[in-house]
């Protein structure tokens, strides 16, 4: 348990922490993505290692993740404002479905058994993962605009798998807004504005849960860890701003067949956890 570590192990976490916030504040201004793929596998590895109660460490991790994307986005997105690539008419029209998504997707999380919520976080990233290693530009422009019907499938099903992940779900969101015509810019910077949404629902959400289970967990209010928070935001959001500006000057396409490489081992790790547990 916590107790039983000495201030030089508490330190070294402290470290891994600082560490893990670095590319995780990059890639969440770089894509438009939270970061949660990143912060959820390495906080639920710290938060296992320090002996919190299993049955709750994916609950707290994912909780936690979302409270780090809130500032994180912020960032992010007034960065990809200032290039002109944040569409606040699809934030709004899209986002409201996001949002009901996120609600019951952390109602879904929140009945989920540790290991339960593990195979489903594996499952998705599989599918996330080798859909960014073959996804290809399209050739032809395509309209932007988006039939109601389209806005709300796809915005229930964002929102719904983002929340038990603890994503901010541009990983879903850009790949559909580029399918409707938006730019690969505009898509990412909607949906980082898409992604505050999804964190600030997504944050309330386990919040509440964790208040409701009487989870107890050390130094959080429900089931949002507050060290991991301040250790993590001073340092993502100065990555965010870092990693908005660089998205415009690369080539996005190589990148994102990488990320999808990055997406599978952490799949496959997390895998092997489940049948480990």
């Amino acid at each position: 348990m916590i107790e039983s570590f000495d201030l030089n192990q508490v330190l070294f976490f402290v470290l891994i922490m600082a560490i893990t916030a670095v590319p995780v504040g990059f890639v969440a201004g770089l894509f438009g993505i939270g970061g949660g793929l990143i912060t959820v596998p390495f906080l639920f590895y710290i938060f296992g290692a320090f002996g919190l109660d299993p049955s709750y460490i994916m609950h707290l991790a994912v909780g936690t993740s979302f409270a780090i994307i809130i500032p994180t986005s912020i960032v992010s997105v007034r960065t990809h404002y200032k290039y002109k690539a944040v569409d606040f008419d699809i934030v709004k029209s899209y986002g409201i479905y996001v949002v009901l998504g996120v609600i019951l997707g952390t109602v879904f999380a929140a009945n989920l058994k540790t290991k339960s919520l593990i195979l489903f976080f594996s499952i998705i990233v599989y599918i996330l993962g080798f859909y960014l290693i073959f996804l290809k530009e399209k050739e032809t422009k395509i309209s932007m605009k988006i039939k109601l019907g389209y806005k709300v499938f796809f915005g229930l099903i964002a929102g719904f798998l983002s929340a038990p992940m603890g994503i901010g779900g541009a990983i879903m969101n850009v790949p559909v807004l580029k399918y409707f015509g938006y730019s690969i810019n505009k898509a990412i910077g909607s949906a980082a504005a898409i992604g505050f949404l999804i964190a600030l629902f997504g944050a309330a959400g386990f919040f509440v849960s964790g208040s409701f289970l009487n989870a107890n967990m050390p130094f959080s209010f429900g089931f949002l860890n507050i060290p991991a928070f301040l250790i993590f935001v001073p340092i993502t959001t100065v990555m965010a701003r870092i990693g908005a500006k660089t998205v415009h000057k690369m080539d996005r396409n190589k990148i994102s067949k990488y990320f999808g490489i990055f997406l599978l081992l952490i799949g496959s790790k997390f895998l092997f956890e489940y049948f480990r547990i």
